[in-house]
């Protein structure tokens, strides 16, 4: 019987270099989550088919860096702002026609020139048909006077909400070409935007800590969501229910009932600022994209459902397309792309999924038999709908001071099959079902021996302990009862998974020979307390000492400070005493260099980096500080009798040592 091939969870799809400058800006197409588009600050917009190597149309007209991009649930219509505040507005369909028209006019152009050199070999210049050049852009809006920092397309009427630096939010309405509503209320740039399901509300986030969610028929704010402690970066609406989370880089998410306007539940302990969050489609859960992680979670209560470690670095966005979450990040010029099979990520509190049905196709989930704790949003019907009604503006300021010329904006389709895979005729006419795009394959994983271990079913009584196979593959097995000494590194490197001087395999029970009997639970527990007492007394011992030190300091002495830290002749207290001296370079003196000096010099001989650097930002501050005077005394020529103004220079400050000195010499 063959064995199952175990896939990856989590991989990497590929790595494109998306501009010829930096890439500033992305977005994923969310309706078919295999469009992207990205703005570079070479001032273009290109569209790219996730997993095809060739841009498949560029679009080109903005005049500085292009800062936020982003698609409407159709994916019909593109919209891009600049730096400079400008915001541009491309019709994809109408950019397909227009190149289609131009591959024509130049047919009618080349057949000219062939028959002009045939029949007219030896005849003047004769004027034939010239290709003319049709703008794809279908609006350009003016208005802002700083880089625009948000977009959102409504997910119904024609209409698009952008947010600057100058702190305002603009409603512009495509169709007339000019801005609908102004919304007024951050003190700061404002990161995001998103618009409701049902496309009556508006929220915002912004640098100045705070979420705000707009009513648009009315024109004013709803409610203003404070409880952030730093910038908020974004913010999504949950698909069905009166729900909005918001991600921080405060490292919270935190979750907003928008029928009582309170918060429901915050999730601490990112591991990084929040960028990118996205809703299950049925909102059974959300996603966030951390640090080189997908985390999975829930908010009523809030709790983490999974963590799927994918090295990405910083995720800038997040679709699902096919039960796979797809991923892209972008560094310098380069955009890269990732996929997490969504099948093997537990997206509920039930138990997770047995490894050995990964392979099978996934079981529906039961339905939630509770009823929502929420409202859900009403979404207009698809026919005979009623126009969304905003609040407008007067007529003056709807329209748009464009200055800029649309016929300056051009696309470039530079990969047609590409494209007609992306972008399918709007009104065809099959007598098949459409045709819908396949997952993407998922690679086996790298260690196929481990793989085949890990498909094994393994027996019942294994279930109650189960140990790392990894783990113990990595460590050799312990013979006698004194383990051997292990080699460590001449430098302890300051980013470390474990505390200084601490380490974890002191508190884990060692690896035993397979012949060995399974450790009882009180043995496990005396084994993994081994040690626990001796560190908790260090510990205690620092933190009193710490303490003494912090006593002296809160006097205003900051020399005596530095003396009762090194008289306990602990490094570790000079080193957080250092820190926090060289926050601040003022603090800085003569007579505390001659302290601290002795001690430098045993921190660069440390074998911890953290040591090492501290003693070099110390050694620095002073150099920078006393380097003049330093210089000066040693380049100064040996003086006959005593210099009174250099030995007050080396006597603490308001000591009678000098004069005492100079009676000294006179008798």
């Amino acid at each position: 019987m063959a064995t199952p091939v175990v896939t990856k969870t989590a991989w990497k799809l590929q790595e494109i270099v998306a501009h010829a400058s930096n890439v500033s800006s992305l977005v994923l197409g969310k309706a078919s989550g295999r469009l992207l588009a990205t703005g570079g600050d070479d001032c273009r917009v290109n569209l790219w088919s996730i997993n095809k190597p060739n841009c498949i149309m560029s679009l080109t007209g903005h005049t500085s860096p292009v800062e936020s991009v982003r698609l409407n649930t159709p994916e019909e219509l593109i919209v891009a702002g600049s730096q400079s505040g400008s915001i541009r507005v491309w019709d994809l369909e109408a950019a397909k026609k227009v190149m289609h028209s131009l591959k024509s006019q130049m047919l009618v152009v080349h057949k000219w020139s062939q028959w002009k050199e045939e029949a007219l070999p030896h005849s003047g210049p004769l004027q034939g048909p010239q290709p003319s050049v049709l703008s794809p852009v279908l609006r350009t809006l003016m208005g802002h006077k700083a880089n625009i920092c948000s977009l959102d397309f409504h997910p119904y009427g024609e209409f698009v909400a952008s947010g600057s630096q100058d702190t305002n939010i603009k409603l512009w309405d495509i169709r007339r070409k000019g801005c609908v509503f102004r919304y007024r209320g951050h003190s700061q740039a404002v990161r995001c935007l998103r618009f409701s399901p049902d496309g009556k509300w508006l929220a915002s986030a912004a640098d100045d800590h705070t979420v705000k969610l707009w009513d648009l028929t009315a024109g004013k704010m709803m409610s203003e969501f404070p409880g952030h402690t730093g910038p908020v970066n974004v913010v999504e609406f949950h698909p069905n229910e009166y729900l909005l989370a918001s991600g921080s880089s405060d490292r919270t998410i935190r979750f907003w009932d928008l029928e009582k306007f309170q918060v429901v539940s915050c999730i601490e302990g990112e591991p990084g600022p929040v960028r990118s969050v996205l809703f299950n489609p049925d909102g059974c859960c959300l996603y966030s994209g951390c640090q080189d992680s997908l985390r999975v979670y829930g908010w009523e209560p809030e709790r983490c459902f999974d963590v799927v470690l994918v090295n990405w670095g910083k995720v800038a966005d997040l679709a699902i397309c096919n039960d796979q979450l797809i991923g892209v990040a972008f560094s310098q010029s380069s955009v890269s792309s990732y996929v997490v099979d969504l099948t093997r990520v537990t997206r509920t509190g039930t138990v997770a999924p047995d490894p050995m049905q990964d392979s099978r196709p996934p079981a529906q989930q039961p339905p939630n038999p509770s009823a929502p704790l929420r409202r859900i949003y009403e979404r207009p019907s698809a026919t005979g709908s009623e126009p969304q009604r905003v609040k407008q503006n007067s007529e003056s300021e709807r329209r748009s001071p464009s200055s800029e010329d649309e016929r300056e904006s051009q696309a470039e389709i530079q990969n047609a099959e590409d494209y007609n895979e992306i972008f399918q005729p709007k009104n065809s006419i099959s007598r098949t079902p459409p045709r819908r795009s396949e997952p993407f394959p998922a690679p086996p994983e790298d260690d196929m021996a481990t793989a085949k271990e890990a498909a094994k079913p393994s027996p019942a009584t294994d279930v109650q302990f189960p140990v790392p196979k990894l783990e113990v593959l990595s460590r050799p097995p312990v013979v006698t009862s004194t383990p051997a000494p292990k080699a460590e590194s001449a430098i302890i490197p300051a980013t470390r998974n474990e505390p200084i001087g601490l380490k974890a395999s002191d508190f884990l029970p060692a690896v035993k020979i397979p012949q060995q009997a399974e450790l009882v639970d009180e043995d496990a527990m005396s084994q993994i307390r081994k040690g626990h007492d001796t560190m908790c007394v260090v510990l205690t011992s620092r933190h009193k000492n710490l303490d003494t030190v912090r006593a002296v300091w809160t006097t205003g002495d900051i020399k005596t400070s530095v003396d009762s830290a090194v008289a306990i002749n602990d490094l570790s207290v000079v080193v957080d005493l250092l820190n926090i001296v060289n926050q601040k370079a003022s603090l800085w003196k003569l007579d505390l260099c001659t302290t601290v000096l002795p001690q430098i010099e045993k921190l660069l001989q440390s074998k911890y980096e953290s040591y090492v650097q501290t003693g070099c930002t110390s050694l620095k501050l002073i150099l920078q500080r006393f380097l003049p005077l330093i210089t000066d005394m040693l380049a100064a020529p040996p003086t006959v009798g005593v210099d009174i103004s250099r030995e007050e220079s080396l006597w603490p400050q308001g000591s009678p040592g000098p004069h005492i000195a100079c009676l000294a010499l006179q008798r």
